[in-house]
């Protein structure tokens, strides 16, 4: 979790600021040391900044989830409560509403960026960003929007609901990473967005188990009612033949999405369309691997093992390469 500690902001230049960004960067996301390697170097201080504020946002949405829910228990199933949409995890209230507005100090933090002199080292380091590649605020907003659905729903009736959650808690982060690289068009855009939400729909699949345990369940009771499950299909033990099913049929409508998203690795160029592509392929690999251990996230949750990180990036660069290398001996 990102330290949030009490700072004398007024004293916190850019050069300090870019630093405290990058070391969130490096202790959060474990697979940036490899896709550093291909961004360009001048690049990588507002792909800090970018990642610090999403990192932030969903840190301050989810502050001691854990901590303050296990007591409580899973969700049980009765009669009464069984696949209500409407029914929500029973949290403290007063975490709740801390949480909250915890979310809108950072969206007014966030608002200094775009009319004032913001003090926080993570905006400072936006500023410049939202400045040099004028960035629009709307993304940003969503996501904080996104931690603020969070607090307030933990069951989706059905996959429309589901994608307008994606919308606000993954596609954001797509278009602002496109945009600092100077692709704005609306229909990259959208090609992102059909990655994106295919990726935080295979992390949902990845951790079934554990947000079950947290009293969420992202799986959409409409799909949950069509296959006969229940939300206690969802706890520890073996996955029933309904679950298996059901999760087979989420994994064909991700891996849609994934196969939609693909053509936008094409009308990219440079070190960018091999970041964008391993991305993508990380995805991929996760949902593969959920359907080799037949849909079980509950004796092991799916990972990618290091190597298997590092043979991925070798198999898309060296792709990469091959294509470069066939299409300029296609140009002599």
């Amino acid at each position: 979790m990102t330290e949030y500690r009490a700072f004398n902001e007024d004293k916190w230049t850019l050069p300090d600021s870019d630093a405290y960004c990058a070391s969130i960067t490096k202790s959060h996301y474990e697979n940036f040391t490899v896709g550093s390697w291909l961004l360009p170097k001048n690049m990588l201080k507002h792909i800090y900044a970018l990642y610090s504020y999403c990192r932030s946002v969903d840190d301050l949405g989810d502050e001691d989830m854990p901590t303050s829910l296990d007591h409580q228990g899973p969700l049980q199933c009765d009669s009464d409560r069984a696949l209500n949409p409407e029914l929500l995890y029973q949290v403290d209230d007063l975490e709740g509403r801390r949480r909250l507005n915890l979310l809108d100090q950072w969206e007014l933090k966030l608002k200094s960026c775009y009319s004032g002199t913001p003090e926080h080292p993570i905006f400072v380091s936006l500023q410049r960003t939202i400045v040099e590649f004028n960035l629009p605020i709307e993304p940003f907003l969503k996501l904080i929007q996104a931690n603020r659905m969070d607090q307030e729903k933990h069951r989706y009736s059905t996959y429309s609901q589901l994608l307008d959650y994606c919308d606000h808690s993954a596609n954001p982060v797509g278009r602002l990473f496109l945009s600092i690289f100077g692709y704005c068009d609306s229909d990259l855009h959208e090609l992102s967005d059909a990655t994106c939400t295919a990726l935080q729909l295979t992390n949902f699949w990845q951790d079934v188990k554990r947000d079950y345990l947290n009293g969420r369940i992202y799986i959409p009771l409409e799909d949950l009612i069509s296959f006969g499950c229940t939300e206690n299909d969802l706890g520890p033990g073996t996955p029933s033949e309904n679950y298996r099913e059901m999760m087979k049929f989420q994994e064909s409508r991700t891996m849609e999405l994934y196969r939609k998203g693909a053509i936008l690795t094409e009308k990219l160029y440079g070190d960018v369309k091999l970041d964008v592509a391993l991305f993508s392929k990380g995805g991929i690999a996760i949902l593969e691997t959920i359907r080799k251990q037949h849909y079980d996230v509950f004796t092991k949750r799916p990972t990618l093992s290091k190597g298997r990180k590092i043979g991925l990036f070798i198999n898309t660069w060296l792709a990469y390469k091959l294509k470069l290398s066939f299409y300029a001996k296609r140009r002599i």
